[in-house]
């Protein structure tokens, strides 16, 4: 689950941090394993209490993923439903009833806009949408981008094992070489160096808003609410109404796990199966099901980023920390932790990956739980319902009378 947060209780380097000015529309574009989850679950749990207090979460679910992903032209994950404008202007619609509030719109997809058009056009559409052209500037200027940054050794095995849920077949150290060693290091992610080469992005989104209206936050692991206590003085809301919300959903994979699903992916599409599939059975059905039953323990192994890839990556980060410096944009937070580079702990091999028999029984049964909850021709409350929210006695009796009528038809 991401928790991690910046040092601090609102105040950086002895100096309070000064909310954003009242009607700005806060644009938060993580990226990817940031605190970006923690953020958006406190920001939908406070939305009733955030009015009070002349802020706005403008979006009818935790993370609007499919408006981000429709504003940036970006594909959906593997088998979803594909997002459309429909969903972007939808969110742009609510940012636009908020009227003169401060208003908080945030996905860690927003960092997947390619190049500085796209990036050009979604800031001018958040800013006003129905802004007449002699007003789009003054538009463009209530729109405030914050990009929160973690150190790169800390993100890679947690984007690795994210892009193994979505399909990905190549193992972890593999991927490092090809991520760390291998140029152009596209393959087989384009979009980890587009959301993680962190002063590129960060350089994007200025030239876009210009310098004044973008923060950057540096996450510190050791703090547990200082990425809450951050957006609370943003946002000037009262000390302490953000709140985390805990999202079993959310956890990474331990190795075991994403070693299981990593050779299933590689049946998957040896077998040439529908991404649908994928999308219904494994993803939102195994996986997700697997998460929310199972809970890592000390015993599990991690994953861990050899010494050589640490390295680099602690090279990499110093060198985006440096240029980030340089652009002019508020930092809060130490610009160090960019460059962190965690030394394995001992010296001895590391411990053999297995999956517990409970956990690959849990998985195996949130796959068939995604067979009972597939739409039939009569829909009901339970099928509305996702895996984890129904009972195993009731899933269990729509599985078995789909299977008896599938056998009738046969």
């Amino acid at each position: 689950m991401e928790t991690d947060c910046t040092r601090g209780d609102a105040r950086v380097n002895d100096a309070a941090i000064a909310p954003l000015p009242a009607g700005t529309r806060l644009l938060h574009i993580g990226p990817h394993k940031t605190g970006t989850t923690a953020v958006q679950g406190a920001l939908f749990a406070a939305k009733d209490a955030l009015p009070a207090h002349g802020v706005a979460f403008p979006a009818h679910s935790r993370h609007p993923m499919e408006a981000a992903l429709a504003a940036c032209a970006r594909p959906a994950m593997m088998g979803d439903t594909v997002p459309t404008d429909k969903h972007w202007l939808r969110l742009l619609e609510l940012v636009e009833a908020t009227g003169k509030a401060t208003s908080v719109v945030s996905s860690e997809f927003f960092a997947d806009a390619q190049d500085d058009a796209t990036v050009a056009r979604i800031v001018e559409q958040l800013g006003g949408t129905g802004a007449p052209p002699l007003e789009r500037s003054r538009a463009r200027g209530r729109v405030h981008v914050l990009v929160t940054l973690r150190p790169l050794a800390r993100i890679m095995p947690s984007q690795w094992q994210q892009y193994v849920q979505n399909g990905l077949r190549m193992g972890y150290e593999d991927w490092l070489e090809h991520m760390l060693r291998k140029a152009p290091y596209e393959k087989p992610n384009p979009s980890f160096w587009q959301r993680h080469r962190h002063d590129r992005l960060v350089e994007r989104w200025v030239r876009a808003v210009g310098a004044e209206r973008v923060t950057v936050v540096v996450v510190d692991d050791r703090d547990r609410g200082g990425l809450l206590r951050t957006f609370e003085a943003l946002l000037g809301l009262p000390e302490n109404l953000l709140q985390p919300v805990p999202d079993t959903a959310n956890r990474s994979l331990t190795l075991a796990e994403t070693e299981m699903l990593r050779n299933l992916n590689k049946e998957f599409r040896g077998n040439g199966l529908p991404d649908e599939l994928y999308s219904k059975l494994v993803r939102n059905g195994a996986v997700m099901h697997m998460k929310n039953a199972c809970s890592p323990t000390p015993q599990d192994v991690k994953i861990v980023t050899p010494l050589w890839a640490v390295e680099a990556a602690a090279e990499i980060g110093a060198e985006m920390a440096g240029r980030i410096g340089s652009m002019g944009v508020r930092v809060l937070g130490d610009p160090g932790l960019l460059s962190l580079a965690p030394k394995p702990a001992g010296d001895s091999a590391p411990a053999e990956a297995r999956i517990a028999p409970e956990v690959a029984a849990q998985a195996l049964y949130g796959a068939l739980a995604a067979v009972a909850q597939a739409p039939a021709e009569s829909a009901s409350a339970a099928k509305a319902r996702t895996v984890h929210q129904t009972s195993s006695k009731e899933l269990v009796r729509v599985l078995g009378h789909r299977c008896l009528k599938r056998l009738r038809r046969r």
